[in-house]
């Protein structure tokens, strides 16, 4: 059993594909496509004058909110470019904080799993890992730019 299936089974619902498929895609979403490189990326919150930034690298994605912020953060740290937000924004917070703690899960059993191997060994398969979350993330999909809305109305005729 290779290193991604194993963190897989020990997660289980827990696992981050996972929340995403069963709690975000569901949803009335809208995609987001963030322009980072398909590897494990540094990401940083940033409060500043003009607001909430999500710091990736050298670029800047200005967020409406910290919920937000927080959300696209656990996708830009493995490299996810398209990913789905929820339309309803009160709540990214807590699928924000499901997510944030099934990446902490992910990366303490991917550190037990390769606590014995030699430092290149443990990075090769971190990467494999990474790489794994990214194509399950992307097979899942993004969905629409925008969020499809009713467009009948029940109007009495007269």
């Amino acid at each position: 059993m290779d290193i991604t299936s194993e963190i897989r089974t020990k997660l289980g619902e827990d696992w981050l594909p996972a929340i995403y498929a069963g709690k975000v895609r569901p949803q009335r979403t809208r995609a987001y496509v963030l322009d980072v490189p398909p590897k494990e990326n540094a990401a940083e919150i940033q409060h500043t004058l003009l607001g909430i930034e999500l710091k990736i690298g050298n670029k800047r994605f200005a967020c409406p909110d910290l919920a937000t912020a927080r959300y696209l953060r656990v996708f830009a740290r493995f490299g996810c470019a398209n990913v789905a937000v929820p339309y309803d924004i009160t709540r990214i917070s807590a699928i924000a904080d499901e997510l944030e703690t099934s990446w902490q899960k992910t990366l303490l059993n991917l550190l037990e799993a390769t606590r014995d191997d030699a430092p290149a060994a443990g990075s090769r398969k971190r990467r494999g890992v990474l790489k794994d979350l990214r194509i399950e993330i992307e097979a899942i999909g993004a969905g629409d730019a925008m969020p499809q809305f009713k467009q009948s109305t029940s109007q009495r005729a007269g």
